[in-house]
């Protein structure tokens, strides 16, 4: 079901090697590590013959348009618990404004808009049950994706080849890809996550899902936080694209590759070590985020 996507090699002028791999080629709409989260979960969905996937996010969450676009393929209906109940008063002006809910809309979508205070209560059993009682057909997903499914489709990332690497390095959100990551890496490589989200908490989550020691977090390239784009990331990112024609997204991939290069400036890796970036996808996201920097005067993200 998975296709597999190229390793792409980028010159750097240190005594190292960067290779990234392109999961954001896996599909045009379903890329990266939203296409393996899904993966195993609309299959036990399927022999389980739910009817309809229903999950959580904010208003540019590539998971809600990743689940929109999967449903339709896979014959389920599909319901996006939405943060912010303002975004429902006029529906047909937050389409018009936002990509990302207009595409999981086009791909047969409903919303169940809700303040940010009862949003913070998604993983709450009274909250679950209550939308088990509202949509007693449907297959919850949480935010993000990450579930022991999901990890088990992260698990397939990396390939027998990739065990040539002395470095893994992802980008870390929900902590789900990097788990996956980390279970079938090698115990003699090294794997780097490089989290979107200021804090430690992700350490101890990700410390419930795997078993190895052979990796950490590299917390100091959030860029001060998950929806934070400074005009240095922008620029890093276009320069990168230009000169690698490789697009990178503002929320993860942006932030992971910015501390990869900074690092290995530093000469944080030992000399001929062989890296590998995973490339989560996550570029539809970046229309959005342009709107927001244009609204602010600021230099926006070349696509």
């Amino acid at each position: 079901m998975i296709e597999v996507t190229q390793n792409q090699t980028i010159s750097l002028p240190y005594n190292v090697s960067l290779s990234i791999k392109r999961e954001d080629l896996i599909h045009p709409h379903i890329s990266g590590n939203k296409y393996r989260k899904l993966t195993y979960n609309i299959a036990f969905a399927k022999a389980n013959n739910y009817k309809t996937l229903l999950t959580f996010g904010g208003a540019y969450s590539n998971h809600i348009a990743a689940t929109a676009v999967a449903g339709n393929i896979y014959d389920f209906h599909t319901i996006g618990i939405i943060r912010g109940d303002e975004l429902g008063v006029d529906l047909d002006k937050t389409l018009a404004e936002n990509k990302t809910l207009q595409q999981a809309a086009n791909h047969g979508m409903k919303f169940k808009f809700i303040s940010r205070a009862l949003y913070k209560q998604k993983d709450e059993v009274s909250f679950l049950n209550m939308l088990k009682e509202e949509y007693p057909d449907a297959y919850i997903l949480p935010e993000g994706g990450t579930n022991s499914l999901a990890i088990k489709g992260c698990e397939e990332i990396l390939s027998p080849s990739d065990l040539s690497f002395d470095y893994i390095c992802c980008a870390v959100g929900t902590g789900g890809t990097i788990s996956g990551i980390i279970n079938t890496a090698a115990t003699s490589q090294k794997v780097l996550g490089f989290p979107a989200l200021k804090g430690d908490f992700l350490t101890a989550e990700i410390q419930k899902l795997v078993h190895a020691s052979n990796w950490e977090l590299e917390q100091r390239y959030h860029f001060g936080g998950y929806a934070k784009v400074p005009e240095t990331l922008v620029h890093f990112m276009n320069e990168f694209k230009n000169t690698h024609q490789i697009v990178l997204d503002p929320i993860y991939t942006g932030k992971m590759m910015y501390g990869i290069l900074d690092l290995i400036s530093k000469d944080f890796f030992p000399q001929n070590s062989r890296i590998l970036a995973i490339h989560t996808g996550g570029l539809q996201g970046i229309e959005g985020v342009n709107k927001k920097l244009q609204k602010k005067g600021s230099q926006t993200i070349d696509i």
